[in-house]
């Protein structure tokens, strides 16, 4: 069931603690190696690239379905309609990355860090991200339908009208981001905080938020959404 509960502390424990009663997620900790420029030449599909630095590169139209990216920087890239479908991202840390129509269908993300992002209509639906911390920026139109996420932490960063559809939550924080026209349908949760939201806007599927925790305040303001939802009509 939808929970409600105040921001008091928990139990801490080795690896991931207990914050109010939510497990909380277990954030990547990247720690890059001394890494080498990129030199050029397009991306391949299924290419490999290890310890490689991306700076301020135009990845724009590029296409690298399949590629392998571990201990990897990604700094000031653009990322317009590249195809990275199917990539791996591994101890990786993408910064300030920016880019309309990215196509990152069924692409893994383990341990990796996304910084101030400016990113509009990504394709991430069957996506698998474990142990990922996007943190700052602003990201339109996410698409993660029927995507796995499982020790993630959105912090900061404005997510506007992203796709959550059939998708599974397991320890998701939200903290401090704005979430606007939010689509959950179908999706299933698993100790996902919501909290600290400074803005919750559910578009559609909030009936779907069993497993989930909310603050009161929240609680006041999804009221009438959840009294539609048992056929329950409020007037004065």
């Amino acid at each position: 069931m939808v929970r409600s509960s105040g921001s008091g502390g928990g139990t801490g424990r080795a690896g991931r603690g207990v914050k109010g009663g939510v497990a909380e997620a277990r954030r990547p900790e990247v720690r890059l190696p001394a890494l080498v420029a990129y030199e050029g030449g397009g991306l391949e599909p299924d290419g490999d690239y290890d310890g490689v630095r991306f700076d301020a590169v135009d990845l724009a139209d590029e296409s690298g379905p399949g590629a392998r990216f571990m201990d990897c920087a990604l700094d000031g890239c653009a990322l317009d309609r590249t195809e990275l479908a199917r990539a791996r991202f591994i101890d990786s840390v993408l910064t300030g990355v920016r880019g309309v129509g990215t196509d990152l269908a069924g692409v893994a993300l383990r341990d990796v860090e996304i910084v101030d992002a400016r990113l509009g209509g990504v394709q991430m639906h069957g996506a698998v991200l474990e142990r990922v911390l996007i943190r700052g920026g602003k990201i339109d139109y996410l698409n993660l339908r029927k995507a796995r996420l499982k020790d993630v932490v959105f912090e900061g960063c404005v997510l506007s009208e992203p796709d959550f559809g059939e998708a599974q939550l397991t320890r998701v924080e939200f903290r401090d981001c704005v979430l606007k026209r939010a689509d959950f349908s179908a999706v299933r949760m698993d100790s996902v905080d919501l909290r600290t939201v400074a803005e919750l806007d559910i578009a559609r599927g909030v009936e779907r938020l069993a497993g989930a925790v909310i603050s009161p305040s929240q609680l006041m303001e999804l009221a009438p959404a959840f009294a539609a939802q048992i056929g329950v009509r409020v007037e004065a």
